[in-house]
């Protein structure tokens, strides 16, 4: 009975983590990187920073130059599946939000909850994309584990170990000095290597505050009379990233980000950073990395009985290159027609295709 009490139904409120995508948006995804195949191939072509050499007389012939070497690097993507189960019975069931006195539409509750479970999907594997992304900038390897722990991907792209030095001295109790002299010794080993000058630093939480906090770092935000770096109010600019302003050091000027976004570990169940706290990417900006994306095929779709015959508002395959995302949507019912399954998959891929751009500083080795 519904009483002399009178009630309100106000706007819903779904309290979700949105993913951040601060180390993935690192990484491009142009239309021509959504594909159906098994692998991923890249032909990289390497030149060097040659000069022409001078001859002495018109009358001797041209210096001959050799077509440039290139190799071929092929990968297979990891695979994402997770399915969403709408029950019968669930239906006459009020969703969040639906006034309790309205009688429920059973196809508009199923798109709903469709549409609901498939975004849920969606954010876990952005977050894993992130955790990709993530351990290529830091290591230039990928190892992606189960509950249990066990290794169910894994691929090293083989970076050279110069690019992934340790400090000379921990920050926990390094001079800004031998701070920046670290800095300073990995961007000049990516300009030989990547022919590129390093223009951003990517810092971890306790990595940022050794670093601003070291006096001769600070002496060099002080100086009056030449502007060698700025530190503005903390500056949020997408992703999860962290804008901290800009510095000087040595022959390089670097924008300077933090960042702490966070994932539950699947082990541990503890919420974890994506990025080392004591680690710093040092890059080029402009270095190219590339996020791939498979399909998951699907028999039934391919011969017009899939999923869009039975729920016409959810596309097979959605993908948006903007935002740097790409899923393929299956939809199936169980014999006696009283359970849907609504099946997200992905198969992502995160290159670093430009390798010798970047490299990684562990200031607590």
């Amino acid at each position: 009975m519904s009483g002399t009490t009178t009630r309100k139904m106000i706007r819903m409120y779904n309290q979700q983590a949105a993913p951040t995508s601060f180390m993935a948006g690192l990484f491009q995804s142009p239309k021509g990187n959504m594909h159906n195949s098994a692998e991923v191939e890249i032909d990289v072509v390497r030149g060097q920073e040659d000069v022409s050499i001078a001859i002495q007389d018109l009358s001797v012939g041209y210096r001959a130059n050799a077509n440039d070497i290139y190799s071929n690097k092929s990968f297979v993507p990891p695979i994402h599946k997770e399915s969403i189960a709408l029950n019968s019975h669930d239906l006459i069931k009020r969703t969040p939000g639906q006034d309790s006195f309205e009688d429920p539409d059973f196809r508009g509750n199923v798109i709903a909850r469709a549409f609901m479970g498939a975004k849920k999907v969606e954010r876990k594997i952005r977050r894993a994309m992130e955790l990709q992304a993530s351990q290529v900038m830091q290591t230039g390897t990928v190892t992606l584990t189960d509950s249990a722990g066990v290794s169910v991907y894994a691929i090293d792209y083989k970076p050279k170990a110069t690019h992934l030095p340790d400090a000379g001295v921990a920050w926990a109790s390094a001079t800004g000095k031998q701070m920046m002299g670290d800095i300073d010794a990995l961007a000049d080993v990516i300009r030989g290597n990547g022919l590129a000058d390093a223009n951003q630093l990517i810092f971890g939480d306790t990595a940022f505050q050794n670093f601003i906090n070291a006096a001769q770092v600070q002496a060099l935000y002080d100086n009056r009379r030449i502007v060698i770096g700025t530190v503005p109010p903390m500056e949020m600019r997408g992703g999860g990233g962290k804008y901290r302003g800009t510095i000087e050091i040595g022959n390089y000027s670097y924008d300077m980000w933090t960042y702490n976004g966070r994932y539950t570990h699947p082990q541990t169940g503890v919420s974890t950073p994506f990025m080392t706290p004591t680690k710093v990417i040092v890059r080029v900006a402009e270095g190219r990395l590339d996020a791939s994306f498979g399909a998951i095929p699907n028999i039934g779709a391919e011969l017009g009985i899939g999923s869009g015959r039975l729920l016409r508002e959810l596309p097979s395959r959605i993908s948006n290159t903007d935002g740097g995302m790409d899923m393929s949507i299956n939809v199936w019912l169980t014999e006696n027609g009283e359970q849907l399954f609504v099946g997200v998959g992905s198969r992502p891929l995160m290159i670093p295709t430009a390798i010798d751009t970047f490299g990684c500083i562990d200031t607590a080795p």
